[in-house]
């Protein structure tokens, strides 16, 4: 479902056919080596002419004159050097992978005036490549006399030209493993609700058993003997069975206590009896976009074998109507023996998350967990689409997730909880309600999901805004981004991985 371009790492040395890519830095002017690219110095007499300013991920592009063995070079601008952060590199990548176009063979040339150009940055690179070539159009059917379609299947053969491509090549196998957790996520919540259910979704994440993550599978029957009556109240109104997908990634060391992800998966949510508005409906087959973070997250932990012990478990449920179907006004008892009247069938996925919270830190005693969700429209309205809400009891683990957002660019803002907001999910005929009323709709969500957590380190992240329907950036063009799986990542690497 991807042009994804095959990545090679070589020494400096003549470009070969195709495109050759070079940087160039905001006056025009390339490196010495990628400077034998472009002898006549035609890239650096079209700068001007062509309003090339060298702002970061700029182009500029040119027919290789005779006498040269490509077949036309492309000059990337790198902007102003000092803010080549990691990000950066990637948005290069996604830039040049925009304008491989229908080229089979391009060739990068690492090498710029005023750039110290190491193995991280050669694969931050790479990545971005990869991750801009996604696009999800396995349901497109090309007409056998479309030329361009079929030209497009083809993958591109990338040579990224490199100081030290052995160590490159080893970098970039790592990130290639989380790109891979991406593209992942982003299949999922891509996938029409008719083909990905709560059964089929759970089959997916059973396939990370190739891996070597150990998967287990509840179905209703097992999920009814522990007391689950939040999350099968959501269910009841579809044919569909629910399931509570576990996901358990063992490279730590024995004894250790897990980390844990936890997500929310509503593989269709039509609200339930306080159903949605007609308009917009079908972008809910991606409020399962927590539960597909998290299946990522654990692809992208075992391909790069993490050094860490990870429990990812993952609540799938579609909310339908019935005559079955959860009523506002009922009462129902989740697994920790707490009990919710449900004042609005739509608030169907902090309910999802309650049992599985529950399920998780009873089962396994984490060291802390992270749940997320695309929750809750009233996130949106607080940070639009740029930011993912932070909700969290622990001032570390939310210090470490801010830290990941700025070093990923999947940043997150931390939102208030507290007593005041507390109060307002208190029910008059039940423990607690599920929704609070209309303000501060985003943080009675979250002061709902703590009452499941007891004292665990945790921290909600609500996506509404980020995983699905965000804007496009250079290294995603996809309806659905896979936000999460690199922030993810990026916390496990940086403070939990021995």
């Amino acid at each position: 479902m991807s042009s994804r371009p095959t990545i090679a790492f070589a020494k400096f040395a003549a470009p070969a056919k195709g495109a050759v890519f070079v940087l160039l830095g905001e006056d025009g002017e390339t490196g010495e080596v990628a400077a034998a690219a472009d002898p006549a110095g035609v890239l650096r007499r079209a700068a001007p002419a062509a309003g090339f300013s060298g702002k970061l991920g700029g182009i500029v592009e040119v027919l290789a004159p005779e006498g040269v063995a490509c077949d036309r070079l492309v000059g990337v601008g790198t902007g102003k050097t000092a803010a080549l952060d990691e990000y950066a590199w990637l948005r290069l990548g996604g830039a040049i992978a925009a304008s491989l176009r229908k080229a089979t063979e391009a060739t990068v040339v690492l090498d710029a005036p005023g750039l110290s150009i190491g193995p991280a940055q050669a694969a931050d690179l790479a990545a971005g490549l990869v991750l801009r070539s996604y696009r999800f159009d396995k349901y497109k059917k090309a007409r056998k006399d479309d030329d361009s379609a079929e030209e497009a299947k083809k993958p591109a053969k990338v040579t990224i030209q490199c100081a030290d491509p052995a160590k490159a090549r080893k970098a970039f196998a790592e990130a290639a493993a989380v790109a891979d957790g991406v593209f992942l996520a982003r299949d999922l919540v891509n996938e029409p609700a008719n083909v990905l259910g709560p059964v089929e979704f759970a089959e997916r994440a059973r396939e990370l058993e190739a891996l070597g993550v150990k998967v287990e599978i509840l179905a209703e029957k097992e999920m009814r003997k522990l007391g689950m009556g939040l999350l099968l109240g959501v269910a009841q109104g579809s044919p569909r069975g629910a399931r509570l997908a576990v996901m358990r990634w063992t490279g730590g060391r024995t004894g250790d206590k897990p980390i844990a992800f936890v997500g929310k998966g509503v593989t269709f949510d039509t609200g339930g009896n306080s159903i949605k508005s007609a308009a917009g409906m079908e972008d809910m087959k991606g409020d399962m976009g927590g539960a597909a973070a998290v299946t990522g997250l654990m692809h992208a932990l075992a391909a790069r074998k993490a050094k860490v012990n990870v429990v990812g478990v993952i609540g799938l449920v579609e909310n339908a109507v019935d005559g079955h179907a959860q009523r506002p006004g009922d009462i129902v008892t989740s697994m920790s023996g707490q009990t919710v009247e449900v004042m609005n069938t739509d608030a169907e996925g902090r309910l999802v998350l309650a049992d599985a919270l529950w399920y998780c830190n009873e089962r396994f005693g984490p060291k802390f967990m992270v749940n997320l969700a695309t929750l809750t429209g009233a996130v949106m309205v607080a940070l639009g689409a740029y930011h993912a809400g932070l909700f969290s009891n622990d001032d570390e683990l939310a210090g470490q997730l801010v830290e990941a957002g700025l070093s990923t660019q999947e940043r997150v803002w931390r939102l208030p909880m507290g007593p005041d907001y507390d109060k307002l999910i208190d029910s008059k005929n039940a423990d607690m309600k599920n929704v609070g009323g209309r303000q501060g709709g985003a943080i009675t969500a979250a002061q709902f999901l703590k009452r499941f957590v007891k004292e665990t380190p945790w921290a909600h992240l609500d996506i509404a805004g980020t995983a699905i329907a965000a804007p496009a950036t250079e290294i995603n063009q996809s309806w659905a981004s896979g936000f999460g799986v690199r922030l993810l990542d990026r916390l496990v690497r940086d403070h939990y991985e021995r």
